[in-house]
């Protein structure tokens, strides 16, 4: 893809990603440019001809919306309300989360509704293109007026204060900025809060998550073939009629796609001594099916949002509109977030279920998949660990977003809990890629014990690609770090972004 132009088009997530992955620059087109600069001088003349007060334009904010200020103190108004806002702390947000962030407040800018200057809109795009990433923290969100404290450390680097990453090195922003020739950032009436109001947190870690998803899903599919190659398997509970029965539409991908793993295998058209399997390897239709239909509707709901003006007030120059609502508030997002943390771990939960299943030493295979079990512990504590990962899964899948605490003097009386929802599925996230890794360990073990040719060219292509980072386990050995490279390998296969 070449450069990406902002010219109020509907931005979907393969796009937006591939855009990201390329690396090429993006910039604000001609319509883009042209709205923003009509909402800039629509607001300029309202303010000319307006004596009353118009919220977090020459009001205080939150509680302190009956607090009027004077026209010589609007600008200082929004430099104070982006120094006190960053109170961000906790872990550091990734550089990938940041930057995406960048670029989807551009995108949310851009569409003329929310007043800021035109110069504002291309800085965050200017630090997009080159990868200066404002330093931003994990906590500090409650998912309700916006992502107001993340956004406020992004929106204190374009003001030429706080840190960022530049070049590799954290550094002063004040000294980037030298160095690069540039000048901060000189916020108008309402900028700050044009800034700072907002989902961009919430939504960059959806879209990152969402991504990576189909990704974990797809390998969760060639680890549940592999698996049952090496489980002996039977191929009825992938038949076509029965899944199109159930008119489950994840289900009936995730069927077809199973049994397109499988094709050309020997193991799975040869005679079964047993005549069904257990759920972890015959439900893998309905509950990878299951996660796939979730994936889909969080995808539409996070594709809506990149594509939507979220701050507060917003500003309708043709309709002489200036309204105080809650676009800001995360409660679509949070939802969204929770139920794709459930649904992500629900294919770790079933993975390691099948891993566990492989040590059992039934099958034809030897216990714990090693050639001399006894003297040897082979994969049994590789298994302790997804389960612990998968427990741990499980208390982050508690919901974020049906809690709510009470701030601004009671202002902000119900919040979303979104920004907790989004780290907590970042960690989901990584989990899973790592409770896969271990599945794909043991499956490969498996089938290399009963014959990789016997298997589909697809699997076969894959235990190959994994044998050169990851060898077969003949006695026992320092596993740790095989776990990890194994994690590594599922996604970097899939062209992670986390």
């Amino acid at each position: 893809m070449k450069t990406l132009i902002l010219n109020h088009q509907q931005f979907e997530i393969d796009e937006l990603f591939r855009f990201i992955l390329s690396g090429n620059k993006a910039e604000l087109g001609e319509k883009g440019r042209n709205a923003v600069i009509k909402c800039r001088e629509y607001l300029n003349d309202k303010m000319e001809n307006t004596e009353g007060n118009i919220y977090g334009i020459n009001t205080g904010f939150g509680s302190l919306y009956d607090q009027s200020i004077s026209r010589e103190d609007l600008a200082k108004l929004q430099v104070n309300l982006v120094r006190s806002h960053a109170c961000g702390t906790g872990a550091e947000v990734p550089e990938s989360i940041v930057r995406t962030m960048l670029l989807f407040k551009a995108i949310g800018l851009h569409y003329g509704h929310s007043g800021v200057q035109v110069e504002t809109v291309e800085r965050l795009l200017y630090f997009y293109n080159n990868a200066i990433t404002p330093v931003v923290y994990e906590q500090g969100s409650l998912g309700a007026s916006g992502d107001l404290s993340p956004l406020a450390h992004i929106s204190l680097a374009l003001i030429g204060e706080g840190e960022v990453y530049y070049k590799g090195k954290k550094t002063n922003t004040e000294d980037v900025m030298y160095s690069l020739s540039l000048s901060p950032i000189q916020l108008q009436s309402k900028e700050g809060l044009a800034l700072l109001n907002g989902t961009q947190f919430m939504s960059a870690y959806l879209a990152h998550c969402v991504y990576e998803g189909k990704n974990i899903l797809k390998q969760a599919n060639i680890n549940a073939a592999m698996s049952l190659e090496a489980y002996d398997g039977r191929i009825d509970p992938f038949t076509p009629s029965v899944n199109k029965i159930r008119n489950q539409a994840g289900q009936i991908k995730t069927a077809a796609e199973i049994s397109k793993n499988l094709e050309g295998s020997q193991f799975i058209s040869q005679e079964k001594k047993h005549v069904q399997d257990p759920y972890s390897f015959r439900c893998v239709p309905q509950v990878h099916g299951a996660s796939c239909d979730t994936l889909d509707h969080v995808e539409k709901v996070v594709t809506r949002e990149i594509n939507a003006v979220t701050d507060n007030p917003t500003i309708f120059p043709d309709e002489d509109l200036i309204v105080s609502a809650g676009n800001f508030h995360g409660q679509p997002l949070a939802l969204a977030l929770d139920f794709l943390a459930i649904a992500l771990a629900e294919l770790g939960s079933i993975s390691e279920r099948r891993t566990y299943k492989l040590m059992a030493g039934t099958r034809g295979l030897p216990a714990f998949l090693v050639a001399v079990p006894g003297l040897n512990s082979g994969f049994m504590i590789a298994q302790y660990t997804a389960a612990s990962i998968v427990s741990q899964n499980k208390q982050l899948c508690t919901p974020a977003s049906v809690d709510s605490i009470d701030s601004s003097n009671g202002q902000e009386d119900h919040v979303s809990m979104g920004a907790n929802a989004a780290t907590k599925l970042h960690r989901v996230v990584e989990n899973v890629w790592q409770i896969l890794g271990i599945e794909l360990m043991a499956a490969a073990q498996g089938v290399e014990f009963k014959g990789v040719e016997k298997t589909s060219s697809l699997l076969q292509n894959t235990h190959q690609s994994f044998r050169k980072i990851i060898p077969f386990i003949n006695e026992d050995e320092y596993m740790s770090s095989y776990l990890r490279k194994s994690k590594d390998f599922v996604k970097d296969t899939n062209s992670s972004l986390i």
